[in-house]
C-alpha cells in the first residue's frame, strides 16, 4: 500500500498525481489517495503566511523552470497559473468527498490539468464543478457534503496526520511507515513497497 499525501496548491504534487497512479498500477501496489492543506503545516513549522517558494525567490525562480523539464521529462503539459499558491482548501475538501469513490483518481488528476496545464483558478467552484461534471458527476451534491463538517474534520485529521507524519512539503508517499518526499522518489517508495 502507497499512501499518497498531496495538496492541490503544490506544483510538484501535480507532476507525482500524474504519474502515481500508473506507477502503482504496474508494480501492482495500492494507491491510496491522501489530500492536505500545506498552509498550516508551513505556519506551523516555518511561521510562514505563504510558499517558500514565494518567500525566497531564487528558490521560486528555480522552482518553475525546474517544473518546466519535468513536465517536459513526463509530456505533461504545463502553463503557469497567474497566481500562486492557489487556495486549494475546495478542491482538497472535493477530494475527500470521493475518497471512497472510483472517480477519485480522475478528480485529482483533472483538478492539477486544471490548474497548471490550463492556467485556471483551482479555487473557483466553477472550474471544479467542470471537472466533476467531465466526470459524469453532479457537481451541486458534491459541493454541498464538500461543506460538511464530517468533510471538514476529515481534511483537518489528513492534514494533522501529514504533520504527525514528519511531513513537510509535497508530495510525500508513505510505504511501511517509512516517508518519501518529492515526486521524484516515487520509485524508491514503490521499490521499498516491494521488499520481502
Amino acid at each position: 500500500m502507497l499512501d499518497f499525501w498531496f495538496d492541490f496548491a503544490s506544483t510538484y504534487s501535480y507532476v507525482g498525481a500524474l504519474r502515481v497512479e500508473g506507477l502503482c498500477r504496474a508494480a501492482g501496489v495500492s494507491l491510496r489517495w491522501r489530500p492536505f492543506l500545506l498552509g498550516p503545516i508551513f505556519t506551523a513549522q516555518l511561521g510562514l503566511k505563504d510558499s517558500p517558494f514565494n518567500a525566497q525567490p531564487v528558490r521560486g525562480k528555480y522552482m518553475w523552470r525546474d517544473l518546466e523539464r519535468l513536465c517536459g521529462k513526463y509530456g505533461l503539459p504545463f502553463q503557469k497559473p497567474a497566481s500562486f499558491p492557489q487556495r486549494s482548501i475546495l478542491a482538497a475538501r472535493v477530494a475527500c468527498v470521493l475518497l471512497e469513490r472510483p472517480e477519485l483518481g480522475d478528480f485529482v488528476r483533472g483538478a492539477f490539468r486544471a490548474q497548471f496545464a490550463e492556467g485556471r483558478d483551482l479555487a473557483s467552484a466553477a472550474v471544479l464543478g467542470d471537472v466533476l461534471s467531465s466526470l459524469g458527476l453532479d457537481p451541486a451534491p458534491v459541493f454541498v457534503e464538500a461543506e460538511s463538517e464530517p468533510v471538514k474534520r476529515q481534511l483537518r485529521a489528513f492534514t494533522d496526520e501529514a504533520a504527525a507524519l514528519g511531513i513537510f512539503g509535497a508530495p510525500n508517499a508513505v510505504v511501511k511507515g517509512e516517508l518519501f518526499f518529492g515526486q521524484d522518489r516515487l520509485e524508491d517508495a514503490i521499490a521499498w513497497e516491494l521488499r520481502a
